[in-house]
Protein backbone atom coordinates (compact mmCIF):
# COMPACT_ATOMS: atom_id res chain seq x y z
CA UNK A 1 0.00 0.00 0.00
CA UNK A 2 1.04 3.53 -0.70
CA UNK A 3 0.43 6.55 1.45
CA UNK A 4 -1.79 9.20 -0.07
CA UNK A 5 1.29 11.36 -0.68
CA UNK A 6 3.22 8.50 -2.35
CA UNK A 7 0.26 7.69 -4.59
CA UNK A 8 -0.11 11.35 -5.56
CA UNK A 9 3.59 11.58 -6.32
CA UNK A 10 3.44 8.45 -8.53
CA UNK A 11 0.44 9.84 -10.44
CA UNK A 12 2.21 13.15 -10.96
CA UNK A 13 5.36 11.35 -12.09
CA UNK A 14 3.36 9.28 -14.59
CA UNK A 15 1.68 12.33 -16.14
CA UNK A 16 5.01 14.17 -16.28
CA UNK A 17 6.57 11.16 -18.01
CA UNK A 18 3.65 10.89 -20.42
CA UNK A 19 3.79 14.62 -21.18
CA UNK A 20 7.52 14.40 -21.92
CA UNK A 21 6.94 11.38 -24.13
CA UNK A 22 4.23 13.18 -26.11
CA UNK A 23 5.82 16.66 -26.27
CA UNK A 24 7.71 16.13 -29.56
CA UNK A 25 4.51 15.00 -31.31
CA UNK A 26 2.76 17.79 -33.20
CA UNK A 27 -0.99 18.08 -33.63
CA UNK A 28 -2.78 17.08 -36.84
CA UNK A 29 -2.44 20.72 -37.88
CA UNK A 30 1.33 20.70 -37.27
CA UNK A 31 1.25 22.72 -34.06
CA UNK A 32 2.75 22.09 -30.63
CA UNK A 33 0.05 20.92 -28.23
CA UNK A 34 -0.28 20.17 -24.53
CA UNK A 35 -1.56 16.60 -24.83
CA UNK A 36 -2.40 16.21 -21.14
CA UNK A 37 -4.54 19.37 -21.02
CA UNK A 38 -5.78 19.27 -24.60
CA UNK A 39 -7.74 22.38 -25.54
CA UNK A 40 -10.65 21.67 -27.87
CA UNK A 41 -11.57 25.34 -28.17
CA UNK A 42 -15.12 24.50 -27.09
CA UNK A 43 -15.90 25.44 -23.50
CA UNK A 44 -18.01 22.37 -22.74
CA UNK A 45 -16.13 19.69 -24.72
CA UNK A 46 -13.07 18.09 -23.14
CA UNK A 47 -10.77 15.21 -23.98
CA UNK A 48 -10.11 13.45 -20.69
CA UNK A 49 -7.53 10.84 -19.77
CA UNK A 50 -7.66 9.10 -16.42
CA UNK A 51 -5.24 6.60 -14.92
CA UNK A 52 -6.48 5.05 -11.69
CA UNK A 53 -5.49 2.21 -9.39
CA UNK A 54 -7.20 -0.56 -11.38
CA UNK A 55 -7.94 0.86 -14.82
CA UNK A 56 -7.44 3.72 -17.24
CA UNK A 57 -9.83 5.57 -19.51
CA UNK A 58 -9.77 8.10 -22.29
CA UNK A 59 -12.71 9.87 -23.80
CA UNK A 60 -14.67 12.90 -24.82
CA UNK A 61 -16.70 14.57 -22.08
CA UNK A 62 -19.52 16.99 -22.89
CA UNK A 63 -20.52 19.00 -19.83
CA UNK A 64 -22.83 21.83 -20.85
CA UNK A 65 -24.90 23.09 -17.88
CA UNK A 66 -28.07 23.21 -19.99
CA UNK A 67 -29.24 19.60 -20.56
CA UNK A 68 -31.01 20.51 -23.82
CA UNK A 69 -27.89 22.11 -25.31
CA UNK A 70 -25.79 19.25 -23.99
CA UNK A 71 -28.07 16.85 -25.82
CA UNK A 72 -27.54 18.87 -29.03
CA UNK A 73 -23.75 18.58 -28.59
CA UNK A 74 -24.06 14.84 -28.02
CA UNK A 75 -26.34 14.42 -31.05
CA UNK A 76 -23.73 16.24 -33.13
CA UNK A 77 -21.17 13.65 -32.00
CA UNK A 78 -23.64 10.91 -32.96
CA UNK A 79 -23.77 12.41 -36.46
CA UNK A 80 -19.96 12.21 -36.55
CA UNK A 81 -19.79 8.73 -35.02
CA UNK A 82 -18.51 7.01 -38.19
CA UNK A 83 -15.76 9.61 -38.61
CA UNK A 84 -14.77 9.34 -34.94
CA UNK A 85 -14.56 5.55 -35.02
CA UNK A 86 -12.69 5.68 -38.35
CA UNK A 87 -10.07 7.98 -36.79
CA UNK A 88 -9.84 5.82 -33.67
CA UNK A 89 -9.86 2.50 -35.48
CA UNK A 90 -12.18 1.09 -32.81
CA UNK A 91 -15.66 1.48 -31.32
CA UNK A 92 -16.06 3.38 -28.05
CA UNK A 93 -18.83 3.40 -25.42
CA UNK A 94 -21.44 6.17 -25.63
CA UNK A 95 -23.30 7.48 -22.55
CA UNK A 96 -25.69 10.40 -22.82
CA UNK A 97 -26.50 12.39 -19.68
CA UNK A 98 -24.81 10.38 -16.95
CA UNK A 99 -23.59 11.75 -13.64
CA UNK A 100 -19.81 12.17 -13.41
CA UNK A 101 -17.61 11.61 -10.36
CA UNK A 102 -18.46 15.09 -9.02
CA UNK A 103 -22.22 14.59 -9.38
CA UNK A 104 -22.58 16.81 -12.46
CA UNK A 105 -24.52 15.73 -15.50
CA UNK A 106 -22.18 14.90 -18.39
CA UNK A 107 -22.18 12.89 -21.59
CA UNK A 108 -19.22 10.66 -22.39
CA UNK A 109 -17.75 8.83 -25.33
CA UNK A 110 -14.92 6.70 -24.02
CA UNK A 111 -12.93 3.50 -23.80
CA UNK A 112 -11.13 1.81 -20.91
CA UNK A 113 -8.11 -0.33 -20.23
CA UNK A 114 -8.68 -2.68 -17.30
CA UNK A 115 -6.21 -4.39 -14.99
CA UNK A 116 -3.63 -1.63 -15.05
CA UNK A 117 -2.50 0.67 -12.29
CA UNK A 118 -0.82 4.02 -12.51
CA UNK A 119 0.77 3.14 -9.17
CA UNK A 120 2.68 0.26 -10.75
CA UNK A 121 5.57 1.59 -12.85
CA UNK A 122 5.73 -1.68 -14.79
CA UNK A 123 2.24 -0.82 -16.15
CA UNK A 124 3.32 2.59 -17.44
CA UNK A 125 4.37 1.33 -20.89
CA UNK A 126 0.91 -0.23 -21.32
CA UNK A 127 -0.76 2.97 -20.15
CA UNK A 128 1.32 5.12 -22.50
CA UNK A 129 0.60 2.69 -25.36
CA UNK A 130 -3.10 2.97 -24.52
CA UNK A 131 -3.25 6.78 -24.31
CA UNK A 132 -0.84 7.83 -27.06
CA UNK A 133 -2.53 6.52 -30.24
CA UNK A 134 -6.00 7.37 -28.99
CA UNK A 135 -5.09 10.94 -28.07
CA UNK A 136 -3.44 11.43 -31.45
CA UNK A 137 -6.54 9.97 -33.13
CA UNK A 138 -8.84 12.28 -31.12
CA UNK A 139 -6.74 15.24 -32.26
CA UNK A 140 -6.95 14.09 -35.87
CA UNK A 141 -10.73 13.68 -35.60
CA UNK A 142 -11.16 17.04 -33.85
CA UNK A 143 -9.10 18.94 -36.43
CA UNK A 144 -11.95 18.29 -38.90
CA UNK A 145 -14.98 17.84 -36.63
CA UNK A 146 -14.68 20.97 -34.49
CA UNK A 147 -16.26 23.12 -37.19
CA UNK A 148 -19.52 21.19 -36.82
CA UNK A 149 -19.77 22.45 -33.23
CA UNK A 150 -19.24 26.15 -33.93
CA UNK A 151 -22.92 26.54 -34.82
CA UNK A 152 -23.92 25.28 -31.37
CA UNK A 153 -22.09 28.01 -29.42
Amino acid sequence: MYTRQEASQLRQEFWTTFGQYMSPILSAEGEKVNWINYKTGEKHIHFKMDAANRSASIGIVVSHPDPDIQQLYFEQFVQLRAALHASLGEEWKWEMLEYDETGKLASRIYTTLDETSVLNKSHWPALISFFKPRMIALDEFWSNARYAFELLR
